[in-house]
C-alpha cells in the first residue's frame, strides 16, 4: 500500500478543549496485533531527522521533544483518546511546543499481564531479547518519520500510522570459547507466575578439552544486559573498517581501538602466562530493566537467590566450576560496580571477592547528589528566598549538562508507574517496598520531587550498602575481610564518588578485622574509571576481564581456606 498522510485503521485522537484545535490520529495495521493491547504510546517531535527520532530522546540539550501515555485494554478496531494534556520532557505542556514543521515519530511499547504470586496483576513490558530497549524491543510497532506542521491556529488532522514493526532478536551462536545457556528458574517463575529464565555467556578457559580433571574458580563480570561475551575477538580488526570518531572518549577511529583490545584479550586469555578460569557475563534482564540488580526485592523477586543458588551452580557443574563461595569472584561497573558490592554484602560466604568500579551509589546520604534521609527535595535545594535545580550531569571539568529534574521527567514520558525501563526507575524497583498496585513505591514524587521518608528508612535497612556493613560489621566483619575492592574517577559524571567517599569513611572506621580491600581514585577521571592509573576510561573500560582476573589471583589464598586447589587451574 502506497503511505497516504490521513488513512487509519485505529484511531488515536487528542482531545482539546477548542474543537477547531490541531489534532493527530494514530493508527496501525491491523495485522500487527490480533489480542487486547495494554502499553506506552510514546509521540516523538524533532527539527531533525538524521537519526530516528526513537533514538533522539535524551537526557542532553539536544534532545527531541517527548509526550506519553498510558493505553489500557486497546481492543483491535475500537477508538482511543490522547489528551494533549499528556506530560511531555522537555517542554511539559503540548501547548507550549512553538508553532513551526517538524518530524513526528510515534512508537507503541507492548506491556504484558503478570499475576504474581504474591497476589499482584501488573502490566509490564516483558524483555524480548534486547535487554529491556523501550526503542529497540521486538514487537513494539513505531511509524516512519515524517514532517509535519504543527500550528495551534489549525484544525488540520495529522495523521500517522504505526506502519513499522521491530523485527525479532538473533541468538547468538556457540564457538570454541563462548558458550551460551539459558535456564529456567523456579524461584523466578514462582514469583512472576510464568516461566522466567536467566541466561549466560560462558568464556571457557585454554586447554579446557584437554584437562579434563580440572576445576575452575568463577569470574562473574556483573553489568547491564550482554548480547554476547563482549571484548573476545578470535580476528585481528578489519584494516578496511572506516574509522569512527567517539563523542562520549573525543577519539578518532575508537571502533578500530574496540576491535584491538578484543583480539588483544583474546590472544591474552589463550596465551601461556593468564590464569585459567571461567568467566561469565549474566542475562538477567526484568519487566523494569536490562539488568535486576543480581538483589532480593519485592517488585521483581529473588534475582539474588535465583542467580547464586540456581545459575551459579547450574553453570559450575556444566562447565566444571570449583563450586565453593572463595573460587567465585565478582566485578563490574557502575550498575555492575554496584551488583558487585551488593552481592558480596549480601552474600558474605558464597562469593570470595568483589571488584566495584564506579559502582551506582553505595550510601543513600550520596544518593548522586541528594541526601535521602536529610533532604526534603531532590530536585532543588531550597532557601527561603529562592530554589536551586540538582545537578544529573556534568563533564570532568564540572560543567552540568542535565538535571535531576530533567532526568526524571525524561522517564516519567517513557513510564508511568516505574515503567520506563530507565535508571531511576530501576533504581526504586530494586530497592522499594511495593504499594497498593504492586508496583513499587515512589523515594520522592516524580512531579515535584519531595521525598518519601518512610520509603527512604525501608532503603537504608535493607538496600544502604555502606550502612549494612556498618551495621553489620560484627556479624560479617571477618566473612568481608579481604574482600571489597573500590574504585571511582573523583569526577564521576554522576557524581557517584561521593557515596564512595562515605563507604570509605565507613570501612576505615569498622571494628576488628580491618577490612583489608582497596579504595582508589582517579584523578579527574569520569564514570567507569576502574582503578587503571596507567590509560585513559576509553581503554581502561575495555580491560575488566584482564584487570580483575588478575586482581583476585594475586590475593586468592588470603580468602582460600586451607587446603583450596590453588594450582591445577594455573596451568
Amino acid at each position: 500500500m502506497k503511505y497516504f498522510p490521513f488513512y487509519l485503521f485505529i484511531c488515536l485522537i487528542f482531545l482539546v478543549p477548542d474543537i477547531n484545535a490541531q489534532t493527530f490520529t494514530i493508527s496501525y495495521p491491523s495485522n500487527h496485533y490480533s489480542e487486547t493491547l495494554d502499553g506506552r504510546l510514546i509521540l516523538l517531535i524533532s527539527d531533525k531527522n538524521d537519526n530516528e527520532l526513537r533514538f533522539q530522546l535524551s537526557d542532553k540539550a539536544t534532545t527531541c521533544q517527548g509526550f506519553g501515555m498510558d493505553v489500557t485494554d486497546w481492543k483491535k478496531g475500537t477508538v482511543i483518546t490522547f489528551d494533549k494534556s499528556s506530560f511531555g520532557y522537555p517542554i511539559e505542556d503540548f501547548s507550549a511546543v512553538p508553532d513551526g514543521e517538524y518530524f513526528v515519530q510515534v512508537l507503541f511499547h507492548k506491556y504484558e499481564i503478570f499475576n504474581r504470586a504474591d497476589g499482584h496483576t501488573v502490566k509490564l513490558p516483558m524483555d524480548r531479547g534486547e535487554g529491556q530497549q523501550w526503542n529497540r524491543a521486538p514487537g513494539n510497532v513505531y511509524s516512519t518519520a515524517t514532517k509535519f506542521k504543527i500550528d495551534s491556529k489549525s484544525s488540520q488532522n495529522i495523521s500517522i500510522s504505526l506502519d513499522e514493526i521491530i523485527p525479532p532478536i538473533k541468538e547468538p551462536e556457540d564457538t570454541k570459547y563462548i558458550k551460551h545457556i539459558k535456564v529456567k528458574s523456579e524461584l523466578l517463575s514462582k514469583f512472576w507466575g510464568r516461566d522466567m529464565y536467566l541466561g549466560a555467556h560462558v568464556l571457557i578457559p585454554e586447554g579446557f578439552e584437554e584437562n579434563p580433571d580440572v576445576k575452575y574458580p568463577l569470574a562473574i563480570f556483573h553489568g547491564h544486559f550482554p548480547k554476547d561475551f563482549g571484548g573476545f575477538r578470535a580476528d585481528p580488526p578489519d584494516m578496511n573498517m572506516k574509522p569512527e570518531y567517539s563523542e562520549r572518549f573525543s577519539v578518532d577511529g575508537y571502533n578500530i581501538m574496540v576491535e584491538q583490545e578484543a583480539h588483544d584479550f583474546y590472544k591474552t586469555w589463550t596465551g601461556p602466562d593468564f590464569p585459567r578460569v571461567l568467566a561469565i557475563e549474566i542475562q538477567h534482564p526484568t519487566p523494569y530493566y536490562d539488568d535486576s540488580y543480581a538483589v532480593n526485592s519485592e517488585a521483581q523477586g529473588p534475582y539474588g537467590d535465583a542467580i547464586t543458588y540456581e545459575l551459579l551452580p547450574y553453570i559450575e557443574k556444566q562447565f566444571r566450576g570449583i563450586g565453593e563461595g572463595w573460587s567465585r569472584f565478582v566485578y563490574g561497573g557502575s550498575t555492575g560496580g554496584w551488583e558487585a558490592l551488593a552481592v558480596q554484602v549480601k552474600y558474605p560466604t558464597e562469593y570470595g571477592m568483589c571488584f566495584a568500579a564506579c559502582p551506582d551509589p553505595i550510601d543513600f546520604r550520596a544518593y548522586c547528589l541528594v541526601n535521602i534521609y536529610e533532604d526534603e527535595n531532590a530536585y532543588y535545594q531550597e532557601g527561603t528566598f529562592r530554589k536551586t535545580l540538582v545537578a544529573g550531569h556534568r563533564d570532568y571539568l564540572g560543567n552540568v549538562d542535565a538535571t535531576l529534574k530533567d532526568m526524571n521527567y525524561r522517564e516519567l514520558v517513557l513510564g508511568s508507574k516505574g515503567r520506563s525501563g530507565q535508571q531511576w526507575d530501576i533504581w526504586e524497583a530494586t530497592y522499594s517496598p511495593i504499594n497498593e498496585e504492586g508496583y513499587p513505591q515512589r523515594i520522592w514524587d516524580r512531579k515535584s520531587g519531595v521525598i518519601d521518608k518512610n520509603v527512604a528508612a525501608y532503603w537504608k535497612e535493607n538496600y544502604d550498602l555502606a550502612y549494612i556493613m556498618n551495621r553489620d560489621w560484627d556479624k560479617h566483619g571477618k566473612d568481608w575481610e579481604n574482600k571489597i575492592h573500590l574504585y571511582c574517577g573523583d569526577m564521576d559524571n554522576y557524581y557517584l564518588n561521593n557515596a564512595v567517599y562515605l563507604a570509605e569513611e565507613i570501612l576505615e572506621e569498622t571494628n576488628a578485622p580491618y577490612y583489608n580491600g582497596v579504595v582508589d581514585y582517579g584523578d579527574r577521571a569520569e564514570h567507569c574509571w576502574n582503578g587503571d592509573h596507567e590509560n585513559g576510561n576509553h581503554i581502561s573500560r575495555l580491560r575488566y576481564n584482564q584487570m580483575f582476573i588478575q586482581k583476585y589471583v594475586e590475593k586468592v589464598e588470603l580468602i582460600a581456606p586451607e587446603g583450596a586447589d590453588l594450582k591445577s587451574w594455573r596451568y
